[in-house]
């Protein structure tokens, strides 16, 4: 596996580079909503897809974190990417974490959007089989998304997001993930590390709450911040837009890079 690169596109020509990593629910087309208003002259964002999403849907693999920040670091060698921050959201921001465990020192900046804690989540059991079999019914899906948006968003959305998950994700890949993202605890390794870290909460999530993320995020980290958003639930990429490119960007550029040779000027689009 040694060749496997994990399929991407990259957005804007800016020296501080980032990689964007999706949540569980979808691909690299999470991220579409953030698009038209990001700062491309300060920043390159590459938009991966993870082993079993998007154009990575057939691609095999443990379906892990630890896997996944592994081919994050593969990738970041062949876009030449020497420093890089990273955006995650929910999964994906424990994958975030995750490259603290393995390529701490080229890590500029951690972001996570509702980000699932480096202690995993402790599902109840009611809680944890409505989970484990969304990955052959649509119906728990929808559910899911409807509980950690506080109920409140439209019923044509609800199903759009339904629609967008069942269409970007292999089922087999996706109960795999369960399994590394709620199930797995590493936060004794993570446990400490300086690296600058934002976790982004959505007010109207209940179960990736700004009280979780106090308990956990901020508890580790020297150097983390919290924000939450008001009118956010668990999909604020597609639910608060602006005010999450705002949030996120303001953090990022608060970090200039003291080595300018560091990351070198990636090139190309999808791949």
């Amino acid at each position: 596996m040694t060749s496997f690169a994990l399929p991407h596109e990259l957005h804007g020509a800016g020296a501080h580079k980032v990689f964007a990593v999706h949540g569980w629910f979808a691909d690299r087309s999470a991220f579409t909503p953030l698009l038209p208003d990001l700062d491309r002259a300060a920043f390159q964002y590459a938009l991966v897809d993870l082993r079993g999403y998007g154009a990575a849907r057939a691609c095999s693999g443990a379906c892990t974190t630890g896997e996944a920040a592994l081919d994050l670091v593969r990738l970041a060698d062949r876009l030449g990417w020497r420093r890089f921050s990273v955006v995650g959201h929910s999964m994906g921001g424990a994958v975030a974490q995750r490259l603290l465990t393995v390529a701490p020192h080229r890590l500029r900046r951690i972001v996570g959007v509702s980000p699932v804690p480096a202690s995993g989540l402790d599902l109840p059991p009611q809680q944890w089989e409505l989970f484990a079999d969304a990955a052959h019914r649509p119906e728990n899906r929808r559910a899911i998304i409807d509980l950690t948006t506080g109920g409140r968003r439209p019923a044509a959305w609800l199903d759009r997001m339904v629609e967008r998950s069942l269409a970007c994700s292999d089922p087999k890949a996706f109960r795999a993930w369960l399994d590394s993202w709620a199930r797995e605890d590493f936060h004794d390794r993570v446990e400490g590390a300086t690296v600058p870290a934002l976790a982004v909460a959505g007010a109207l999530d209940p179960a990736l709450s700004a009280d979780l993320l106090t308990a956990t995020w901020l508890a580790w980290y020297p150097r983390a911040e919290l924000h939450e958003l008001p009118c956010a639930g668990h999909y604020a990429m597609d639910e608060t837009p602006l005010e999450l490119i705002r949030v996120v960007e303001d953090f990022l550029r608060a970090d200039p890079d003291p080595d300018p040779a560091a990351a070198l000027v990636g090139t190309g689009g999808p791949a």
